[in-house]
């Protein structure tokens, strides 16, 4: 008798031949000659320009931060919305309880400025 995981075993060993075998047929007929146009970064079709090492100020990561931050917490309004009629008053009770929490967070964060660009 076979593992029951010896399906799953089989489906990675072809889709691994299928991944080498593509990798190797693109290596064989790809085109092969360089040259600097080729060699140079693609912005949109716009000729690079100045330093790649532009310094960014703080502000945009503390707002890239802040909004992953938020983001992923309202997520979690999703689920609570399909089971709603499921968790009844509970459900209601504690989904405020969490969005207060948030609104708290937004109003600390705005009241410190995290959220002014300058």
């Amino acid at each position: 008798m076979a593992h029951p995981f010896f399906p799953v075993v089989v489906m990675f060993f072809f889709a691994g031949v299928v991944v080498v075998s593509l990798l190797c047929i693109a290596q064989g007929i790809g085109p092969k000659k360089t040259n600097p146009a080729k060699e140079d970064p693609f912005e949109s079709g716009n000729p690079p320009r100045g330093d790649a090492r532009v310094r960014f100020s703080v502000k945009f990561y503390l707002v890239a931060m802040l909004f992953l931050i938020f983001d992923l917490e309202v997520v979690f309004l999703y689920p609570w919305a399909i089971l709603f009629r499921r968790l009844g008053v509970f459900g209601l009770v504690e989904m405020g309880i969490f969005l207060a929490i948030l609104v708290v967070g937004f109003v600390y964060v705005w009241k410190k400025g995290a959220l002014e660009w300058d």
